[in-house]
């Protein structure tokens, strides 16, 4: 807690985990004893405040349909900048100091929601003062298990001309506490009369009807229709999500958002006769069809998969030169590699955030999300039509290959058709059930096999670089060679699994 409170003192953004539960309370409503549950020994002494929030959002309100909130509070411990959003059955809250005159949010935190806000302006959209008496719930050891709040609660919404609103709710927060104490001292709060709270969050009872509601599953149409729709849909989603976290350096995020750039477009390739060739644009991006829009795609893809290969190069390095003798590994050839991949990591980040922070960004997600809703209109798509374009994606691939011989290249795009191929599948799966998804990981493990091949090419390319730099500089080139021989023999030994697992993926496709 001190260095978290060190932190935000020091101006850095602090992100926490928020484990919460809220509960409208009934007339003469009597608070039980929470002593003996959950770990408690006692209560501390009651510590009132005046909480002040402004609540920002865009005119079209993007936040709260993503069901984040974003608040500048004024009084209480935790002054400042809040950003609040949806983790698992949870939320994540991400909070930033605020100097006195400052009135719009930084730049810090805007860029956290840039994704779901697609650049559009953030503004106050509901004003929340709180009478908050607070007591802490405290273990045998002095810590806080729980954080009790007895809120008295004022709303003005300023989006539209919603009446002002008073109310009266209690929330317990979990602080150090394990989850069970919070579910004991949950059954006493119930069982003394307090019930869950009804809304989601103080600012949707503030905004009232003007609070979207929840967003709105697959469209109505044929099953395939409904697939179409869902798969491009949850592509989407994956982006806005996966956003925040790849700016925070998430490395994982990195790779969930590779994925999903290419899951879209190779469904605007192996789908592109059913999907929708026109549909309706943003202002800035124009009438364009779907090329344009697969190339778009691309762009963020290759920006993706820059950070995404540095990342991954490092660590298959890392572990070569672990598995080597000490006796083997001649001069500096860990700091060289180390040095050489963090300056490539560096770069290709750089350009990445650049990308995300830019028009060029936001104007992309824009379009994504007109196809989507143009997908989504209810319509028929025959599952005989998607299953024939899948198949013609995956025969694409197996022609791809076996024209390729022995060409490094033309292996590398039958992999990349393979993946293509996959994702068609994949697609399939809620019309097709457990054939499609055996498919998948059929692909899968070829796909796998020619990618293990290819980054023995790309590694082996790598390590011939770092040779001649060391050459260059006077060092020994001996572990470089010794590795890229091994990555040679390695790339080989590889493809030696191709045949079986090609044939297997074969007999997984026969009923496509």
């Amino acid at each position: 807690m001190a260095g978290k409170l060190a932190e935000r003192l020091a101006g850095k953004p602090v992100a926490k985990l928020e484990i919460e539960r809220k509960y409208e309370l009934p007339a003469g409503f009597a608070l039980p004893v929470l002593t003996g549950l959950g770990g408690v020994v006692s209560v501390g002494a009651a510590d009132d405040q005046r909480l002040d929030a402004v609540y920002y959002d865009t005119p079209q309100l993007h936040l709260a349909r993503g069901r984040v909130t974003l608040r500048r509070r004024t009084g209480g411990n935790d002054a400042g900048w809040h950003l609040k959003r949806p983790t698992g059955g949870e939320r994540s809250e991400l909070q930033l100091p605020a100097s006195a005159k400052q009135t719009r949010p930084p730049a810090a935190v805007a860029d956290q929601v840039r994704a779901l806000t697609r650049g559009a302006p953030l503004e106050p959209v509901a004003r929340i003062r709180t009478h908050r008496v607070e007591r802490a719930l405290l273990a045998d050891d002095g810590s806080t298990v729980a954080l009790l709040a007895d809120d008295e609660v004022t709303t003005e919404s300023l989006h539209g001309t919603r009446p002002e609103r008073q109310w009266h709710e209690l929330e317990i927060e979990l602080v150090d506490g394990p989850r069970e104490a919070l579910d004991r001292l949950d059954a006493a709060l119930r069982a003394a009369g307090a019930r869950p709270a009804k809304s989601p969050s103080k600012l949707a009872q503030a905004l009232g009807d003007d609070y979207p509601s929840a967003p709105q599953g697959t469209p109505a149409g044929s099953r395939g229709r409904r697939a179409l729709a869902a798969y491009v849909q949850a592509q989407r989603d994956a982006l806005v999500e996966q956003d925040p976290p790849v700016r925070d350096g998430d490395a994982e995020a990195v790779h969930k958002m590779r994925v999903a750039t290419r899951r879209l477009r190779s469904t605007l390739r192996s789908f592109a006769s059913p999907l929708p060739d026109k549909y309706e644009k943003s202002e800035k991006s124009g009438g364009n069809g779907l090329g344009r829009l697969h190339d778009e795609i691309k762009w963020l893809t290759e920006l993706l998969g820059a950070v995404r290969d540095t990342d991954v190069m490092a660590d298959r390095l890392a572990g070569l030169l672990a598995a080597e003798p000490p006796a083997l590994v001649i001069g500096p050839v860990a700091h060289r590699i180390t040095t050489l991949l963090a300056a490539r990591a560096a770069g290709a980040r750089k350009r990445l955030i650049a990308g995300l922070n830019g028009e060029r960004y936001t104007d992309l997600l824009k379009e994504i999300d007109a196809l989507v809703a143009a997908v989504s209109t209810p319509g028929r798509i025959s599952r005989d039509r998607l299953r024939g374009l899948a198949r013609k994606a995956l025969r694409r691939a197996h022609t791809k290959l076996s024209a390729a011989g022995d060409d490094d290249e033309l292996r590398h795009e039958a992999r990349k058709a393979f993946k293509r191929a996959r994702y068609a599948v994949e697609l399939l799966e809620p019309v097709d059930g457990r054939r499609a998804t055996k498919l998948a990981d059929r692909l899968t493990a070829l796909q796998d096999v020619l990618g293990n091949h290819q980054d023995a090419i790309v590694t082996g390319e790598l390590l011939r670089e770092c040779a001649l730099k060391a050459h260059t500089a006077g060092e020994n080139a001996f572990t470089y060679g010794l590795l890229h021989a091994r990555q040679q023999d390695r790339g080989e030994a590889d493809l030696g699994d191709l045949p079986r697992t090609r044939r297997k993926a074969e007999r997984a496709a026969r009923w496509l």
